[in-house]
């Protein structure tokens, strides 16, 4: 069913506060992370990539918090998030988005493989053209 304006508001505070948090969080391990760097120890693959991800998320943050800031901004906002869709930190994004981008890397995936597929048929008949 349709949703009241006040439900509405108070789901988007509650979004853009566990974003905050979760931000919070991620910041915190990365912080751990540099320490052990800055300490000689090796990161994982997966601490790297973690780290990457949070300094780029804290990047983001930046513009996001001139939304914040500047009294009356925050109506433009969305307007912003049309024009720059990758401009929130990923701790702020929604499951829709979230599988949006899954189906898309897998659309380009399988339209990579399709195309090598085709390459290595097209090499086949070549080589078999050539040997016949």
């Amino acid at each position: 069913g349709k949703r009241s304006l006040r439900q509405r508001v108070v789901e988007e505070m509650k979004h853009y506060y566990n974003g905050f948090h979760l931000l919070w969080i991620d910041t915190k391990v990365a912080a751990r992370m540099v320490w052990r760097l800055l300490h000689g120890q090796v990161l994982t693959r997966r601490e790297r990539r973690r780290l990457l991800r949070t300094c780029a998320d804290l990047f983001r943050l930046v513009p996001f918090l001139v939304f914040v800031i500047v009294p009356f901004m925050e109506f433009l906002l969305p307007v912003f998030l049309k024009l720059f869709p990758e401009m929130l930190p990923s701790t702020f994004e929604t499951e829709s988005k979230k599988e949006e981008k899954q189906r898309k890397k897998l659309n380009a995936k399988l339209e990579l493989a399709k195309f090598l597929r085709e390459t290595i048929a097209e090499v086949a008949k070549r080589n078999k053209a050539d040997t016949g």
